[in-house]
C-alpha cells in the first residue's frame, strides 16, 4: 500500500478524508499543532479540482474584509463567522506567500498567484505536508468506524485506519471526475447527520425555446445582465457571457446562478443590456443616426454597427418588425421596440445544468449540527467537517476557496487540540 511520504503510520492522531483545498489545509493545520496526520485521497495527485479552478489560474481568495466576505456567502454565511475571523483573507494571503507563492490582486479583489499557475498553490501545500511529516494514503474512505457510539477511525477500500479524530473534507458532487462524488455526505449520514440535498451553484443555465441554440458560440463582452425572480429584480452584473446549445454560460451567468435558488417555486428571466454605456436617450439618438445613414436599406441590414452579426436575425425577429421593411418606413413605435430590446434582451431560464457541471455544490451537511467554533460534529464527538461538504456556498471571486481554507484551518487545529485534551 502506498502510504505517502514517510511510510506507515500505525495510528495517527487525526485522519483527514479528502486531498482538496479544505483537506490539505486541515492536514497542514493539524500537523502544525503537533498532531500526527494521515490524509486519505484516492487520486494520484492532491488538489485535482484545485488545479483547474480559475481556468487553471486559481483564484485562491478575495482580498476583502469580513463584512464583504459574509455578504458574499448567501447560504449560511453567519455560520462561518468564527472560521473566517480566525483565518481571514489577509491571513490566507500571508500563509501562501510564506510558502513561497507570490500573489497579486486583480479586478473585483480576486487574488491569484503571480505565476497564474494553480499548480503552484497545490504544490506549496504538498511541500508543507511533506515537511510536517504528514502521511498520504491513496485510498477512498468507505465508512466510519463507530463502536459503542465512539468514533474509532475509517475503513477504506484498501485498509482500515484507526484514529479518534476524523476530518471529512471530501468535497461535494460537482466535477465528479476530480473525485467529488458525494462520499462525504454518506459518511456524515452514517454518523447521524442530515444532509441538505446537493445542487449546483455557479452553474450554467438552461433556457426555453431555440433562441440560445441559434446563438450558440456567441460571446458577449461588456454587457450588463439583470436577473428577475418572478418579476422582481434580484441581481445585476456587468461583464461577459456566452450562448450555448442549451442556454447561457460564462462568468456573469455563473455568478447569477448563485442567486437563483428556487427553480421549483419561482420563474427566472434574464435581461441583457446590449449597450450599457448608453442610456435610452443616447441610444435613441444613435439609432436615429444609424437609420438616417441606412434609410434605403432593409431593417435587417441596418444593425451591423450595433450588434454582432449572429445576433441580428434573432434580434430583428424579437422586435416584430419585418426584416425587409425599409428603414425610412420604420415608425417611432417600432424604433421604440428596437430600443427597448437593445436595453433588455430577454432570455427565459428553465433551470440549471446538472450539478456535475457546477463549479461548487450548494447543499450538504446541515450546519446546525456542526459547532461553528470548531467544525466538530454535535452528534459524534471527534468527527469534523470542512469545505464544500458543508451546506455553505458563495459567489464567484475566490470566496468558495476562502471557505475551504478557513474551515479546514479551524477543523485541523480543533482536532489537534482535542487530541491533546485541550
Amino acid at each position: 500500500m502506498n502510504t505517502g511520504y514517510l511510510g506507515t503510520v500505525m495510528k495517527p492522531d487525526v485522519i483527514v478524508i479528502g486531498g482538496g483545498p479544505a483537506g490539505m489545509m486541515a492536514a497542514v493545520s493539524a500537523a502544525e499543532e503537533g498532531a500526527s496526520v494521515r490524509l486519505l485521497e484516492p487520486n494520484e495527485r492532491l488538489g485535482k479540482k484545485l488545479n483547474i479552478t480559475g481556468k487553471g489560474r486559481c483564484n485562491l481568495t478575495n482580498n476583502c474584509d469580513e463584512e464583504e466576505f459574509l455578504r458574499s456567502v448567501p447560504r449560511n454565511g453567519r455560520f462561518l463567522y468564527s472560521a473566517y475571523s480566525q483565518f481571514t483573507s489577509a491571513d490566507v494571503m500571508a500563509f501562501f506567500e510564506e510558502l513561497g507563492v507570490p500573489l497579486k490582486t486583480e479586478r473585483g479583489n480576486r487574488v491569484f498567484p503571480v505565476s497564474d499557475r494553480a499548480f503552484d498553490v497545490s504544490r506549496a501545500l504538498e511541500r508543507r505536508l511533506k515537511k510536517l511529516h504528514a502521511s498520504i494514503c491513496r485510498d477512498r474512505a468507505k465508512t466510519l468506524i463507530i463502536r459503542g457510539g465512539v468514533l474509532q477511525g475509517v475503513e477504506g477500500e484498501k485498509g482500515v485506519y484507526e484514529a479518534g479524530r476524523v476530518i471529512v473534507a471530501a468535497g461535494g458532487v460537482s466535477y465528479p471526475l476530480t473525485g467529488s462524488t458525494g462520499d462525504g455526505y454518506l459518511l456524515a449520514e452514517q454518523a447521524g447527520h442530515s444532509v441538505q440535498e446537493p445542487r449546483g451553484s455557479l452553474v450554467p443555465l438552461c433556457a426555453s425555446g431555440d433562441l440560445c441554440a441559434s446563438l450558440q458560440g456567441l460571446s458577449l463582452k461588456n454587457v450588463a445582465l439583470r436577473v428577475y425572480e418572478s418579476g422582481k429584480k434580484i441581481y445585476s452584473d456587468f461583464g461577459e457571457m456566452l450562448f450555448t446549445h442549451f442556454g447561457v454560460s460564462g462568468p456573469m451567468v455563473l455568478s447569477a446562478s448563485a442567486h437563483m435558488r428556487h427553480f421549483d417555486k419561482k420563474a427566472y428571466r434574464l435581461e441583457i443590456d446590449l449597450k450599457p454605456a448608453l442610456d435610452e436617450a443616447a441610444l435613441d439618438k444613435r439609432l436615429l443616426s444609424d437609420f438616417s445613414r441606412h434609410a434605403n436599406s432593409d431593417f435587417v441590414n441596418s444593425m451591423d454597427e450595433l450588434l454582432p452579426r449572429k445576433l441580428i436575425e434573432p434580434f430583428v425577429h424579437l422586435t416584430g418588425i419585418d426584416p425587409h421593411q425599409k428603414v425610412h418606413d420604420i415608425t417611432k413605435e417600432q424604433r421604440r421596440r428596437a430600443l427597448a430590446l437593445l436595453k433588455a434582451f430577454p432570455v427565459e431560464i428553465t433551470g440549471p445544468r446538472p450539478v456535475a457541471e457546477a463549479i461548487v455544490t450548494s447543499g450538504g451537511v446541515t450546519v446546525k449540527e456542526v459547532n461553528p467554533s470548531t467544525m466538530e460534529s454535535k452528534i459524534l464527538p471527534g468527527l469534523y467537517f470542512a469545505g464544500e461538504v458543508l451546506d455553505v456556498d458563495a459567489y464567484t471571486g475566490g470566496f468558495n476557496l476562502q471557505i475551504a481554507w478557513c474551515t479546514g484551518r479551524l477543523a485541523g487545529r480543533a482536532a489537534a487540540a482535542r487530541q491533546r485534551g485541550l
